[in-house]
């Protein structure tokens, strides 16, 4: 749901929780709407993606490339930012710094470890 149709009370931590709701739905549109316009994503495998369509292209080739899950651990909220750790069904964890602005994601930053990532997905090692 875009911004201006989202509960105006949501937390960091439930907008977290909402975006774990879409990554696990598969849909890169509707999850990159949880991002403001000029949001920065910050995969630090990776070279940083500006912007939500960058975002949203992003996501559909991650959804492409692998059928990922996240099983959140834990999310805790502190001010404007929430923290995600997480695990998949394969065994790989992970954590994600999500700082929120106006109801919208405007940066996130993840940690996790691609290589096993790519091994356990039998992807090409990049």
């Amino acid at each position: 749901m875009p911004a201006q149709e989202r509960d105006k009370s949501m937390t960091p931590k439930q907008l977290v929780e909402e975006w774990v709701r879409r990554f696990n739905a598969g849909d890169a549109d509707a999850l990159s709407e949880l991002y403001a316009e000029d949001a920065v994503n910050h995969q630090v495998t990776q070279d940083p993606v500006e912007g939500r369509d960058a975002i949203r292209s992003m996501f559909r080739a991650e959804f492409a490339a692998a059928d990922m899950t996240c099983l959140v651990e834990e999310i805790h909220e502190a001010g404007a930012v929430a923290i995600l750790e997480w695990r998949d069904p394969l065994g790989l964890r992970g954590c994600g710094f999500f700082t929120v602005q106006g109801e919208e994601i405007v940066f996130q930053r993840g940690y996790w470890d691609k290589l096993s990532f790519l091994k356990m997905h039998g992807l090409p090692i990049e």
